[in-house]
């Protein structure tokens, strides 16, 4: 199970991150609505004022039918936003950073990811049949591999940090997933790894904590971002399914090598 950032630590590494993203805005980057100035029309005589009022109102009806040109056009140039794509995770509104000062245990989760990728031999040997899985689907689509990186890790045994590792929160590599097993979150990044072995992009892909709703308690899945969908890969749900079908998690933070984001509900 794994256990959710401190809300405190959280909310000032947030915050550090909102004053990054959130400059004043650009006096530049202000839409500036001038719709012109109006003649006024000095009172002469009856036809004159009649003159002037046809003229006005001859105008408004240009004014009208270009409008409603300029529409049809920005109507006609705008790309259709795709009824599949769903690029916000679980609804959510994201705000970014880089600052990985809140997430020791993934650093180092991380760092030991490293160690493993350095002597690749030694891994190999160890953990054969884990590759020699893994060297099977290379060349494949990507979705069957990541359906078949899920099916295969899931079937690993379930083991909760405190009895597995003494302590009660403990983010594990993939070597020590293999070899002692672990929870959620162990399951999460061995799945990220197999995934990026396979050549998919760690950009496309976070670790997520949420908040299980049902059970009240925290949990971790991986979110792939795939095509124009967000598809998560569980140790909970057999299948992988769409982000959308989802209903009962509620994400706190997400986390990759690249970045890490704080969410909000919308």
């Amino acid at each position: 199970m794994i256990k959710l950032v401190p809300h405190k630590t959280l909310m000032m590494a947030a915050a550090m991150a909102v004053l990054m993203l959130d400059p004043q805005p650009s006096k530049a980057g202000v839409l500036s609505l001038d719709p012109g100035k109006l003649e006024q029309a000095q009172p002469a005589g009856i036809f004159e004022l009649a003159s002037a009022r046809k003229r006005t109102r001859g105008s408004r009806r240009r004014g009208r039918s270009s409008r409603r040109a300029k529409t049809r056009t920005a109507r006609s140039t705008t790309p259709k936003k795709s009824a599949a794509g769903n690029s916000l995770l679980f609804g959510t509104h994201e705000t970014q950073s880089s600052n990985f000062k809140p997430f020791k245990k993934w650093s180092g989760a991380v760092q030991k990811m490293a160690k493993e990728q350095a002597d690749l031999g030694k891994f190999k040997k160890r953990f054969k049949k884990w590759i020699v899985f893994l060297d099977g689907l290379k060349g494949k689509d990507r979705l069957t591999q990541i359906k078949a990186v899920n099916k295969f890790m899931n079937r690993s045994k379930y083991i909760q940090d405190n009895k597995n590792w003494g302590i009660k929160d403990y983010w594990a590599s993939p070597g020590e997933f293999l070899s002692k097993f672990g929870d959620c979150e162990d399951y999460s990044i061995a799945k990220y790894m197999a995934l990026k072995y396979l050549g998919h992009d760690a950009g496309k892909m976070r670790i997520v904590a949420v908040k299980d709703l049902n059970l009240k308690i925290g949990h971790a899945i991986l979110a792939v971002y795939y095509k124009n969908r967000i598809v998560i890969l569980d140790n909970q749900i057999k299948i992988v399914a769409d982000s959308r079908k989802i209903r009962h998690y509620q994400p706190v933070y997400s986390i990759n090598e690249v970045h890490w984001w704080r969410h909000r509900a919308t």
